[in-house]
């Protein structure tokens, strides 16, 4: 018993592990002292935890006691719906039913997401509509848009949350657009007529009185960057899914400019304010529409005299815009459903001329020293309805993470993938905390290439590096991997190329999968080789295959699951989503290193300002982030403790490339072979086993 009279961790994981009906693990056990160790010192801490662990529990049992004893309420932060719903519909309500007689009381919890995910009842009954959403509404439209809104006023009568998660299946966004809204075109509960009603205000009114609050990476980056709360007070942040967030607060903090976005802001204009005070938004959006269609995709490194014009145009009118807005005013008696379009239209020409003059200022004198990067996204030929855009985006937000989010709460971060190479320093550089704190994992026996551990490799000098304290550890994992996997790495085949699938990969994919009698999940490093392999493969394999996109993704995993032979071939949302354990899944098939494209241009703009600084961009960034979804894709394979299977990497450079020990220190240590009569060997034992022959 610890002081005060509050069980201390230990007991209480034990108690959470007994009222779930598990058995203690030990790593799951020096996690939650770790955590619980952290919280009570205010040292950060990174915490790499093999799948099987039990980490959820590990980080919530510690979580639970601090906020429970009067220490303040701690936020979980999650990437993935799927891990949201885990946490609030299963791991939660078992825990506050097993903690609360030690505790004295149930912990209280809650989800909370940002006001866009929440069906909002004043756009929904009367609001401000986009043109496209009164269109859907006229009897001529029959489109599948109008069909989903027409769905969605259907739930909106029966829905208690107005999550959008909730709706299933779910709908475009082009259509969750017309009854929902942001949190600055929101007109606020005390003016809206259905402030009482609001479903965004009632989460953040279960939020605020909740010991632990449930988030998403993007709501947490958004309370990072506002000046204002977003999220109840709290002092302790847990960052599950930790690999995933700089990628989505880098999303969050980049911004678009399109033709279409122009447009649609003029429309709202012209109806509040007159189209003489749109006309010239519109003139402007018309300039960038006809720029745009010259303009070559990718990174745009020079801001050329046309360019530059067609940005200050539209800066210029849409703060002309907005300056006719607040000159105007709004009688504080304007009925509500004006007041609302009123401020739509308010929100939608600030964010252009902030986006505009934010792409402006993106261009330095030196390249390679900008903060930012600006470039054209030109939509894929499958996405016709997609208008060309430009985009800008932060090179690096550890920064902003290592003041705003670490340098004001105590930060536990997690995955079963945070050691990169053998080490934590590639995130935590990203994350804002290289060089800050001590490392409990073991060094990789061999640097990796280049002779540099990857601090060095990043060209980041002891004096940049922020004073922040923090741990990282490796608690390891439940599973036996040299015994229960197998990573074969096809060496005897050709590198990679640029046209699609060689024919050898195939054949090898071929036997592969008739060695396994299927049982395949097949990740691709791109949607144009899934397909091309799944179209040439499906007549030769003998046994049903599935590919991304030809249903809902969670439709097609569900039916993987399901049935034994059937294999699934995808892209990247399979590499980290897939939670398939058993007989159904025995072989994860890895078509080539999951490296950057060359021409990415956020990836590319990063490699070039670490070589800037005197580091190795080539590790810091592409083998870095290869490394991150090689580790999470071979994670696919092992769910259980009784799962076996091959992990096969068809691409050569796994074994022959000097980066390859990197690259293979992030892995699993699976037992390793570059001989495929070996690997589909065990592949043939393996399906002969689950089939019930020896």
């Amino acid at each position: 018993m610890a002081p005060g009279g509050v069980p201390g961790v230990a007991d209480l994981l034990a108690l959470a592990v007994a009222g779930i009906g598990g058995s203690s693990r030990p790593g799951q056990v020096t996690m939650a002292n770790a955590v619980a160790r952290a919280i009570e010192t205010g040292e950060h801490l990174a915490v790499q935890a093999g799948t099987g662990t039990g980490k959820s529990l590990a980080y919530l049992v510690p979580a639970a006691r601090h906020a429970v004893s009067g220490g303040g309420t701690v936020v979980v932060s999650t990437a993935t719906i799927a891990l949201q719903r885990q946490l609030v519909e299963r791991d939660l309500p078992r825990l506050a039913e097993a903690l609360a007689p030690a505790l004295g009381r149930a912990p209280a919890f809650a989800i909370l997401k940002g006001r866009r995910n929440y069906l909002c009842l004043m756009r929904l009954r009367g609001g401000p509509q986009d043109d496209a959403g009164q269109a859907l509404f006229d009897p001529g439209q029959a489109s599948a848009i109008g069909r989903q809104v027409q769905r969605l006023h259907e739930w909106a009568a029966t829905t208690s949350s107005g999550d959008r998660d909730e709706l299933v299946p779910g709908v475009s966004d082009q259509a969750w657009r017309q009854v929902s809204v942001s949190a600055r075109e929101c007109l606020g509960a005390q003016r809206c007529p259905f402030g009482t009603q609001c479903h965004a205000e009632l989460a953040r009114d279960r939020a605020g009185r909740a010991d632990i609050v449930v988030t998403n990476h993007a709501l947490l980056a958004i309370d990072a960057m506002e000046d204002f709360g977003v999220l109840p007070e709290h002092d302790v942040v847990i960052v599950d899914e930790a690999h995933d967030l700089v990628d989505r607060v880098t999303s969050v903090a980049s911004g678009e400019l399109s033709p279409a976005g122009i447009e649609a802001a003029a429309r709202r204009c012209g109806r509040m304010i007159g189209e003489e005070a749109a006309a010239r938004l519109r003139e402007a959006g018309a300039a960038a529409e006809r720029l745009l269609a010259a303009l070559a995709a990718g990174r745009i490194d020079t801001l050329d005299p046309a360019l530059a014009a067609c940005l200050e145009a539209v800066r210029d009118a849409a703060s002309g815009c907005a300056a006719r807005f607040r000159a105007a005013g709004a009688a504080g008696e304007e009925e509500p459903g004006r007041a609302a379009a009123r401020r739509a239209a308010l929100v939608a020409v600030d964010e252009l001329a902030e986006t505009a003059s934010r792409m402006l200022g993106a261009f330095g004198a030196d390249a390679a020293g900008r903060a930012e990067v600006v470039w054209l996204d030109r939509p894929a030929p499958e996405e016709p309805a997609r208008s060309p855009a430009l985009r800008v985006a932060p090179l690096a937000v550890g920064g902003l993470l290592a003041s705003r989010l670490f340098g004001t709460r105590t930060v536990v971060l997690t995955s079963a993938t945070l050691a990169l190479g053998g080490s934590f320093e590639p995130l935590a550089r990203q994350w804002g905390l290289a060089g800050a704190g001590g490392q409990e994992r073991p060094r990789p026996a061999s640097p990796p290439a280049g002779g540099k551990e990857p601090a060095e490799a990043a060209g980041e000098t002891a004096a940049e590096r922020p004073p922040l304290r923090w741990t990282g550890i490796d608690v390891g994992s439940p599973f036996d991997h040299p015994r229960s996997g197998i990573l074969y790495i096809a060496r005897h085949l050709p590198p990679p190329g640029r046209d699609g699938l060689p024919a050898a990969y195939l054949d090898e994919i071929a036997g592969l999968i008739e060695a396994a009698g299927g049982r395949t999940l097949g990740l691709f490093s791109s949607m144009r080789a899934a397909r091309q392999a799944a179209g040439e493969l499906r007549a030769r394999i003998g046994v049903p295959l599935l590919c991304q996109g030809d249903d809902q993704t969670g439709r097609l995993v569900a039916e993987f699951a399901a049935d034994e032979p059937t294999c699934l071939f995808g892209t990247l949302s399979l590499w980290q989503g897939v939670d398939v354990p058993g007989p159904a899944l025995q072989l994860v098939i890895i078509d080539r290193i999951p490296f950057p494209r060359p021409d990415d241009p956020l990836a590319s703009a990063r490699q070039r300002a670490v070589a800037a600084r005197g580091g190795n961009g080539f590790l810091a960034v592409a083998a870095s982030h290869a490394a991150l979804l090689l580790a999470q894709g071979a994670g696919r394979l092992l769910r259980t403790v009784t799962d076996r299977g091959v992990v096969a990497v068809l691409d050569p450079r796994l074994a022959t490339a000097r980066y390859a020990g990197f690259l293979g220190a992030s892995l699993p240590p699976f037992w390793a072979t570059t001989d495929p009569e070996v690997a589909r060997g065990a592949l043939r034992r393996l399906a002969a086993a689950a089939s019930g022959g020896g």
